[in-house]
């Protein structure tokens, strides 16, 4: 007979908070930001009232809670934070810093956008201005990949090819704020899952050995090289890493993850790539539009980092028009930061797509069907004329 399935109501936040208490970190250190304050507003009393046994840390600022992250994963424990926006961005020096220790820290991110002018809504510029410090980043589209993903993550980051940080992030009051059905595993289901860190060096295992290590020694331009390159082989040994745990993810819960979502794309003649929530938007409007007759898919990209150009440009070779739909303005005075890691990866294909760039959403502006409709019309548009009139366009703002 099968298994009852535990589906219940939750938010973005509330699933973070929920897989924390079930992964059962040794230490969570964090300090409150909108949107992402509950996530450790939750945890906290499950603290309080027993129901883990982590050390809880609550300290004076975002820049403070990832060096108390760092110093706990640096002796060994299993660390988790959470922020958002400022608060990330308060962390900047310590995020490389925790990626260059090659410290497994995990770290739930609420994407809101970067001030000024202040705004606590959604965007992607927090986690895309990080892009380079050297963390894993995964993106979900919705509650359940939420809850799903901070497992994964710890699993990829523990991993001893990769020992890198990962965040995974959930869209700013979009997600983190609203319910929707979430289909929980079980406490014993997660702790199988998870299984005991792989054993690594650490302040802690040293000192009991008596085998004394430094961590964060100074490194000049006699080794800081080598080990840089070392850290970059680890971002790159992920990307063999993180297929293989979605799959085992995918073999024991049903729910299979890879690099990225295919969406109506075998057949497509154009498309879009497409990160996060407004996703679920898009492919509304694919259905649509197919029942309309017209050739259109997307690529849901799920790994920002380590980027999967290889597998991506296999996939989006074949279209005739591909516009990239970005959430975050790069302020390159040219295109934002994803359109150009796709045309990257695009640039040795003998056949590839007419590349165009559309940034929608900043600060939370709501994103219409109608929105994403006018973006395939404009990609249609392109492939029946041939001719690119613009690289870049604006979607939903008064110019």
């Amino acid at each position: 007979m099968e298994k009852t399935k535990n589906i219940v109501a939750k938010t973005g936040n509330e699933a973070f908070a929920e897989g924390m208490r079930q992964i059962n970190p040794d230490v969570v250190a964090a300090y409150p930001i909108t949107p992402a304050t509950e996530i450790v507003q939750i945890f906290s009393q499950f603290v309080a009232d027993g129901i883990v046994d982590t050390e809880f840390v609550a300290v004076e600022s975002e820049h403070s809670a990832m060096s108390a992250c760092i110093g706990a994963s640096a002796s060994g424990a299993r660390a988790i934070t959470g922020t958002s926006s400022q608060g990330l961005a308060l962390m900047w020096e310590m995020l490389y810093i925790a990626s260059g220790l090659r410290l497994p820290i995990v770290m739930a991110v609420v994407n809101r956008t970067l001030s000024s002018p202040i705004n606590i809504h959604c965007d992607h510029s927090d986690t895309f201005g990080a892009r380079d410090s050297g963390w894993i980043q995964i993106y979900s589209e919705n509650v359940q990949e939420t809850y799903d993903n901070i497992f994964q993550a710890l699993r990829i980051a523990e991993h001893p090819d990769v020992k890198l940080p990962a965040m995974v992030t959930t869209d700013g009051f979009i997600l983190s704020h609203c319910l929707e059905t979430l289909e929980m595993l079980t406490d014993e289901q997660v702790k199988e899952f998870i299984g005991i860190p792989p054993e690594r060096d650490n302040l802690i295992k040293s000192l009991i050995e008596n085998k004394p290590i430094t961590i964060g020694a100074l490194d000049l331009q006699d080794y800081y090289f080598e080990h840089k390159r070392q850290q970059a082989e680890g971002m790159r040994n992920a990307l063999k890493v993180i297929p293989e745990i979605g799959k085992e993810f995918g073999d024991k819960f049903g729910r299979y993850y890879g690099f990225f979502e295919e969406y109506k794309l075998d057949d497509a003649e154009v498309g879009i790539v497409i990160i996060g929530s407004t996703t679920g938007t898009a492919k509304e409007v694919v259905d649509q539009m197919r029942k309309e007759g017209k050739k259109v898919g997307l690529l849901k990209l799920r790994v920002y980092r380590p980027f999967p150009a290889e597998e991506i440009a296999k996939v989006l070779s074949k279209l005739k028009v591909l516009g990239v739909v970005e959430r975050v303005e790069g302020m390159s005075g040219f295109v934002s930061p994803l359109y150009s890691e796709i045309s990257s990866s695009l640039y040795h294909y003998e056949k590839r797509p007419t590349l165009v760039n559309f940034v929608y959403g900043l600060g939370g502006r709501d994103v219409k069907l109608e929105d994403i409709r006018d973006i395939f019309d404009e990609l249609l548009k392109i492939s029946s004329t041939g001719k690119k009139e613009f690289t870049l366009k604006y979607i939903g703002v008064r110019e």
